[in-house]
């Protein structure tokens, strides 16, 4: 414990403390130090380092969160989340933080270390890098690294959404004070202490699917012709699509409306999602236009091995497995090799699945049909746009 922690003390007692079940007070020339366990000493004003000495875990902890710690509410519960302040008594959670606390946030594994002084450390890495050897991450001092790693998954993709579970792995910020661990927090997942901060506050605004697609405009306005009020199966169609775990780090707790739940299950993430998303409105866009279209019967020829591969190929490339798929593995049905023994069979030159074409009525001549599926009316559109 330094000098200006003990002065900070003296000056702070002068109108009581009372931090973390530690309480100090003035009294006379000298001051009253107690702790919840019943500790109590009182002291004359010359006598106060070596008291303090006595209670240093208290002492240095109560100057950490007052003169060390981001003072706004919102970053200051969270880096108390993060060594579960709330929870355990200064001693047994000095005990902890020695050997490092550890807490993950999306697919943010944080370790909080403390010194003697009391002062705070922060590693931050991937959570999938939780055994990895220091050696083996690149290390980052800057904070603001973050937004860079947080631009591309492991395979160089661009990551439109930052808050989907494809944050690329092998980083580390090895050693970070405590604002500069929220701002990489922040960096890496805009706004999610701030939400999560009011939500514990009972004071997040939530704008549910109806109140959001109600205020879209230009191109992003005909959303609201796929919902007239006739029920919501189809929102819940794209909860199911974008807003569940394997999809995005954040727990949705917007709905239908305010009187009205989806039936999907708003995942478990440790931040709250307060309203549909960028990326959801952005696909809902497309979601209406192709809802749009009339439903047509197709007949197609097909062996119950060859339906149940069809299945197998949109499953692995709604949930994202098809890199996970071995080439040598032709037992699977969205198996490389399978897939293109399939087309090679039932595709057609025109790449018609089964010689049926999308379009019946341009494959008889019809005059009034132009023969294009919602998806090229789209690719036109766009592109007449540009």
């Amino acid at each position: 414990m330094d000098s200006a922690q003990v002065e900070a003390l003296a000056e702070a007692a002068a109108d009581g403390i009372e931090f973390d079940g530690f309480a100090a007070e003035a009294e006379g020339d000298g001051y009253v130090l107690a702790t919840e366990a019943g500790s109590k000493r009182v002291v004359h004003g010359d006598a106060l380092d070596d008291a303090a000495a006595e209670y240093a875990p208290y002492v240095t902890n109560w100057y950490f969160w007052h003169a060390e710690a981001p003072q706004a509410e919102d970053r200051w519960a969270y880096l108390r989340w993060l060594e579960r302040a709330d929870d355990e008594r200064v001693p047994d959670r000095y005990d902890a933080l020695e050997a490092g606390t550890t807490r993950e946030w999306g697919q943010l594994r944080v370790t909080v270390t403390v010194d003697e002084a009391g002062t705070r450390r922060y590693e931050l890495r991937h959570v999938d890098d939780a055994d990895a050897a220091p050696a083996d991450l690149t290390d980052h001092d800057d904070p603001l690294d973050a937004r860079q790693l947080a631009k591309h998954d492991d395979r160089d993709r661009y990551r439109p959404l930052k808050t989907a579970p494809t944050l690329q792995t092998g980083w580390r910020f090895a050693d970070l004070g405590p604002g500069e661990l929220v701002r990489a927090v922040e960096s890496f997942y805009p706004a999610t202490v701030a939400n999560w901060h009011r939500e514990r506050e009972g004071e997040l605004d939530i704008s549910h699917w109806r109140e959001t697609i109600g205020r879209q405009s230009g191109i992003y306005g005909v959303v609201r012709t796929w919902d007239r009020g006739e029920g919501h199966e189809h929102v819940d169609w794209v909860a199911e699509a974008c807003c569940v775990d394997s999809q995005c780090v954040k727990r949705r707790e917007w709905q239908y409306d305010e009187e009205t739940d989806l039936d999907v299950d708003g995942g478990d993430g440790e931040f709250p999602c307060r309203e549909p998303c960028s990326v959801v409105i952005a696909a809902a866009r497309r979601w209406t236009k192709l809802e749009g279209e009339q439903s047509r019967t197709y007949e197609f020829e097909l062996t119950p091995s060859e339906k149940e591969q069809i299945e197998d190929i949109v499953d692995a490339v709604a949930d994202g497995r098809t890199e996970e798929i071995r080439e040598a593995d032709v037992y699977e049905g969205a198996n490389r090799y399978r897939a293109r023994f399939l087309r090679a069979k039932r595709f057609d030159d025109d790449g018609n699945l089964s010689g049926v074409s999308t379009d019946p009525e341009e494959a008889e001549g019809g005059a009034d049909a132009d023969g294009s599926s919602a998806d090229e009316d789209e690719a036109a559109e766009e592109a007449s746009d540009d």
